[in-house]
């Protein structure tokens, strides 16, 4: 007989964590199951020690799936690589850290799409459940299980700050850009990360919700499985199908079979939810009739409206005496002992770091607006004029190397850029009933003229704040834009920074050309995708409801960052946290459920 739990979890990732942590936490006696493809983490130094996270990237075949995007043109035909974390933690276990959160009209442009509950006023005081923010900063959480600090070790960080400050008598500084007042964006700020300052690990969601219940004999993780499909009964799921990929599994091939007596949840994220339906006969008709899927709701939302941010690192030559991630990122074995030596003992030094100190959430001004171009002048009167509140990009250096040479030797630091509401949306379906068929995955990325050319400009903005930087030494042409000889913009090494003073460099029209082929050769992804079971009406491509119910079935519910309707303006994780605090609430209503 198949087993019995009475909700199971497909996908172990970080909203996962949270709504069953949340639950097994308010209710022991229930009998829950996640089900996650990935490895258990559980304290893995890969994963806990915060200056790993760069080399995961590298070596991470079981920390990750790396979806392979078809070829577009607007990306010149390469082949464009995805990464979204696997492992119990899911992103929360592999990100860079950064504690960045959505501007509250992000969570007020999801209620508005019918989504009653899941406007800022509801959700901010959720985001702050989750987290303890050290030192205490007004307007965050201060007793939540994951933990947030600040403070500034590097001098790379101090320096931009001092750039911003004697070159930008426009824009503020704050002490906080994610206390999410209007404000605070387009201000200069130090950046918070998610590590513990008690024990300098990184705080993520598996061992803050489940792996601290682990004497709950009744919350049952299963790792290295693969979810295949959703078991109905007539309209209603009462289980779910596996397989396991456990080296050590004797019956890799078996199905499993597991039911739920009260409910089914899909968090296997915005590639891995969508792929679940889409193999359990839910989605578009020609998707499930190419893979001779028996349909069960026709749902042509599913796997559509995939969104992401634009990333590009630049990197930029500093001394060699400027402390920097890079020993930890492209280090011999033994120089790597040295920094983990420290961090056992002390919870300290740059094992404790991800290397982001400082940035900002950039609005462009009037001078900016005209050097982005008349193609972006729609995009920012529809969208950005009249939201304050919203920032186009996120802007801000890392100490270090943050390119694709692993080998590369020297000391570096990158000044790195994303843009936070891109126009071009993507999708994503299966190619086979298979789940370890790989997913056919179109993102979109520049596929809109509009996004181009916002990244162009930020190319521009943020290589004058590196060229007045005082640990500048030059830029790493060969990651740069190729302009051609004799251009103003030529790259290469220098002895030292420009003044502040400086005239700023003059572009011509063929170095904007070069920039603009230098994007779609590099730009990637910032690990921020979502929004492929929209939460959205059903008329309007939506997938779940309010309630977080898949339309047309009962029993089955979406929690994770593929129900956000539209995009946020941060890196997600803080997101993730939100849904997933959000999801435990709804869920524990729907079942009676008290005190979570």
């Amino acid at each position: 007989m198949a087993a019995q739990f009475d909700i199971i979890f497909a996908g172990g990732g970080t909203t996962a964590c949270v709504v069953a942590g949340r639950l097994a936490a308010a209710d022991p006696s229930l009998k829950i199951l996640i089900i996650e493809a990935g490895k258990h983490t559980k304290d893995i130094s890969t994963h806990t020690q915060p200056g790993r996270y760069f080399r995961n990237l590298a070596t991470g075949g079981d920390t990750f799936t790396f979806h392979v995007a078809k070829p577009s043109e607007s990306l010149g035909n390469r082949l464009c690589i995805i990464p979204s974390g696997k492992g119990v933690g899911g992103g929360s276990s592999v990100n860079f850290m950064m504690y960045t959160r959505a501007s509250p009209s992000d969570y007020d442009d999801w209620e508005n799409f019918d989504n009653p509950g899941w406007g800022s006023k509801d959700l901010i005081p959720l985001s702050n459940k989750a987290v303890t923010v050290e030192p205490s900063t007004k307007g965050h959480g201060t007793s939540g299980p994951i933990k947030v600090r600040g403070g500034m070790e590097t001098n790379i960080a101090k320096h931009y700050l001092a750039v911003a400050k004697a070159r930008d008598k426009e824009r503020g500084f704050t002490d906080d850009t994610n206390d999410i007042s209007a404000s605070s964006i387009n201000a200069y700020s130090p950046w918070f990360r998610y590590v513990s300052s008690e024990t300098g690990k990184r705080s993520d969601v598996a061992h803050h919700y489940v792996y601290n219940q682990s004497d709950n004999t009744n919350l049952q993780i299963r790792a290295h499985c693969r979810v295949k499909r959703v078991i109905f009964e007539g309209d209603r799921a009462v289980g779910v199908e596996y397989l396991s990929h456990d080296p050590d599994a004797a019956d890799k091939e078996a199905i499993v079979t597991v039911r739920a007596s009260r409910l089914v949840v899909l968090a296997g994220g915005a590639f891995g939810s969508p792929a679940i339906l889409e193999r359990s006969g839910i989605g578009a008709p020609d998707v499930l009739k190419a893979h001779n899927i028996q349909q069960i709701v026709d749902l042509p939302g599913v796997g559509e409206n995939y969104n992401d941010h634009n990333l590009v690192v630049v990197p930029y030559h500093t001394a060699d005496n400027e402390v920097t991630m890079d020993e930890i990122f492209r280090g011999k074995p033994e120089e790597i002992k040295v920094h983990e030596d420290l961090w056992l003992h002390q919870g300290s030094g740059m094992m404790a770091h991800n290397g982001v100190e400082a940035g900002i959430k950039i609005r462009p001004n009037a001078k900016d607006l005209e050097v982005v171009g008349s193609t972006f002048s729609k995009r920012w009167q529809d969208f950005f004029a009249n939201n304050p509140d919203k920032p186009v990009a996120w802007v801000g250096p890392l100490a270090g190397y943050a390119g694709g040479n692993p080998s590369l030797q020297g000391n570096f630091f990158t000044l790195g850029y994303f843009s936070l509401y891109p126009a071009s949306i993507g999708r994503t379906h299966i190619t086979s009933s298979d789940p370890f068929k790989p997913l056919e995955v179109e993102p979109g990325f520049l596929d809109k003229p509009e996004d181009l050319v916002l990244l162009r400009w930020a190319y521009k903005w943020s290589r004058e704040m590196a060229r007045r930087m005082d640990s500048y030494r030059g830029e790493y042409a060969l990651e740069h834009p190729l302009f051609a000889a004799g251009s103003a913009a030529a790259c290469g090494k220098a002895d030292g920074p420009v003044p502040i003073d400086a005239p700023d460099i003059v572009y011509s029209a063929e170095d904007d050309e070069a920039i603009d082929r230098y994007h779609r050769a590099v730009v990637g992804t910032t690990w921020h995708s979502l929004g492929t079971c929209a939460m959205k009406p059903r008329s309007q491509g939506g997938v779940v409801d309010p309630r977080l119910n898949v339309y047309g079935v009962k029993n089955l519910k979406v929690a994770d960052l593929s129900i956000a309707p539209s995009n946020v303006g941060s890196n997600t994780y803080n997101s993730a946290l939100t849904i997933g605090e959000k999801a435990a609430v709804v869920i524990a209503e729907d079942l009676g459920i008290k005190g979570v």
